[in-house]
């Protein structure tokens, strides 16, 4: 009875995350709205109802395939960009090198997140719906909390600014301008687009590190 009941554990894990890493490249290159759940099920290749029981709207799915691709994109940052012999300021230098990453290797992480954001706009999701994403947004703001933490004892970043504000500035600032850059959304004349970009990150360590 036990090995069963692990091995059905095993399963729904192993098709959970066939589910959302199938869903993922299609919400990214087709958009969301446009893509039906019975496609995500055809493209798993597991019936329609099977698709429902593991996720029952087509909300839930999209949250958690959102949660899925931050998580990821935390786990690697931590994982590769944080050292603990590095100043605070060196550190929060990284993380801003994160998000240019994002840029030049990642863009259908960004394509994605800007159908998320415009999907759950347009069907006003609740907090509860949210909720899983909200706990990935929680767990890359703790490990800013690292980058705060080695600040207040080192003083290479400012400390007169509240944790909170640097992480929401920072974050905002520059996920805005990758996710605008890598779906085109600037200027014509924008060129140098990766100067640009890089030109932010250098506005940001001038106003945040001491």
């Amino acid at each position: 009875m036990g090995r069963n009941l692990e091995r059905d554990v095993r399963e729904r894990k192993r098709r959970l995350e066939k589910i959302l890493s199938v869903s993922f490249p299609i919400f990214a290159e087709k958009g969301i709205e446009t893509v039906s759940m019975s496609e995500i099920a055809d493209a798993c290749s597991i019936g329609i109802a099977t698709l429902y029981r593991h996720y029952r709207t087509k909300t839930e799915l999209v949250v958690a395939v959102s949660a899925s691709v931050w998580n990821n994109f935390a786990s690697e940052y931590y994982n590769q960009k944080h050292n603990p012999d590095f100043t605070a300021a060196e550190n929060f230098e990284k993380y801003l090198d994160s998000y240019l990453d994002l840029y030049k290797n990642h863009k259908d992480i960004l394509q994605f997140n800007q159908y998320f954001n415009v999907y759950i706009k347009n069907i006003a999701a609740s907090s509860e719906q949210m909720e899983p994403f909200t706990k990935v947004i929680e767990r890359i703001a703790e490990l800013f909390h690292d980058i705060y933490s080695d600040g207040l004892r080192d003083k290479t970043i400012r400390t007169d600014v509240s944790e909170e504000e640097m992480f929401s500035t920072t974050m905002h600032l520059m996920l805005a301008a990758v996710t605008r850059y890598a779906i085109g959304l600037v200027y014509e004349n924008s060129s140098d687009q990766e100067s640009e970009l890089l030109l932010q990150k250098k506005m940001l360590l001038k106003e945040f590190t001491v």
